[in-house]
């Protein structure tokens, strides 16, 4: 079996690799009957240098390899038919902008496995980056506060970035004495809470948060979704009545918009479920929230200030609540400044590389080169030679209409 890095195609360009020169030398001394080989690029964060320094080939052409891993959607020029490809697919929710991504997957007879949905016996994802996006997205939107407010400046995240420099430079600059909303209790708010911790950020109760008008140093409080809606009919909250009935409930969200200056989305979305954050919310005088850093991006969805993706070159622009229309970063008072980057992660990409080719190693590719049945790989394949899998083939009338 010959299994393949390929070149990160998708602008703007991603620096993550899903395995590590020194992961995939392991490998090889692992399964040495096997190949592993790395196409080109002067994009990763590691260089075709320190890939051949660790013993693995560095190729143009992919036409032998076998299995082919990336990070995000593939080029459809670069597409080789009946090849088995591995990455995040971003199709399965049917997003139109990556329709003609998956019909081309059908027409090469290609087997498509999707990193989103390798996930355990509990239904929980193996291999994520969200615990990093968590990170990046406080420091992100920390270094958006002091710019917008012209209190200190935090250098923007290059390619040798690590947890270790990011985390320091929190530690060398005075934090705001403000108050910041942490939404969402899965990896990416867990991830934010870790930083967080670490620069010494005070957690408040929901109580103290709601109630404290001015804090002395930077403070933050977690709230799920629980905390966020309401049921419209005014009954009691239950997780099990809000999973399978969303459109029954009410956002609750503006009392903590009245009380938080800064926001830190890190929640998971539905469409069904209530918008959060509304036009009319974002444009009454009374809602304190001048900054809002959405890890989570999903555009005009719970947070309707977040108009578009923003970039790791530009990951900054400001909403007029007044118009609902985008205005440059930092241009007017009164607009509320949005952090939207949706690769939060690759601002840390030598770091979140590793962590993530270490679950990809246990979880895929050992099953995979031991040539056992994987109920994680399985699960996460959405096609097999061309064809929709049973968990997937709703689908089908979305592909082939």
């Amino acid at each position: 079996m010959v299994i393949a890095l390929v070149k990160e195609t998708k602008s703007p360009v991603d620096n993550r690799v899903a395995l590590t020169p020194a992961q995939m030398a392991q490998l090889q001394r692992d399964y040495p009957n096997d190949r592993f080989v790395v196409q080109a690029s002067d994009t990763r964060c590691f260089t075709d240098d320190q890939y051949r320094a660790a013993g693995i080939d560095v190729v143009d052409d992919m036409s032998t390899c076998d299995v082919l891993m990336g990070i995000k959607e593939v080029n459809i020029g670069t597409l080789l038919p009946r090849k088995h490809y591995f990455f995040f697919g971003h199709f399965a929710k049917m997003q139109s902008y990556n329709l003609p991504l998956a019909k081309a997957l059908v027409e090469k007879g290609i087997t498509f496995t999707d990193y989103e949905y390798l996930v355990d016996e509990a239904g929980r994802r193996v291999c994520a980056f969200g615990w990093w996006a968590g990170i990046v997205g406080v420091y992100y939107t920390l270094r958006g506060y002091g710019l917008r407010h012209h209190l200190y400046e935090l250098p923007k995240p290059d390619r040798t970035f690590t947890l270790e420099r990011l985390t320091q430079l929190l530690l060398s600059i005075k934090l705001p004495a403000v108050k910041l909303l942490v939404t969402g209790m899965g990896r990416v708010s867990q991830g934010a809470q870790h930083i967080l911790k670490q620069i010494g950020v005070q957690r408040m109760t929901e109580e103290e948060f709601l109630q404290a008008t001015n804090v002395e140093s930077l403070t933050y409080c977690v709230a799920d979704a629980d905390r966020l809606v309401a049921r419209a009919d005014g009954g009691d909250f239950s997780w099990e009545h809000f999973t399978h009935h969303p459109e029954m409930y009410r956002s609750d969200f503006m009392r903590w918009g009245r009380a938080a200056d800064l926001l830190l989305c890190a929640h998971f979305w539905a469409p069904e479920a209530p918008v959060y954050l509304s036009e009319a919310d974002l444009a009454d005088p009374t809602l304190r929230i001048r900054m809002i850093g959405d890890v989570t991006c999903d555009i005009k969805g719970s947070i309707q200030s977040t108009l578009r993706a923003a970039t790791h070159d530009a990951p900054y622009y400001d909403y007029n609540p007044a118009t609902c229309q985008e205005e440059p970063a930092f241009s007017r008072e009164g607009n509320i400044t949005v952090m939207a980057v949706d690769t939060c992660p690759n601002a840390l990409a030598i770091d979140s590389s590793s962590f993530f080719g270490d679950a990809l190693v246990n979880h895929v590719l050992r099953p995979l080169l031991n040539r056992t049945t994987s109920d994680v790989i399985d699960g996460g394949t959405i096609l097999r030679a061309g064809k929709l899998t049973r968990k997937f083939d709703y689908l089908k009338n979305w592909i082939e209409p």
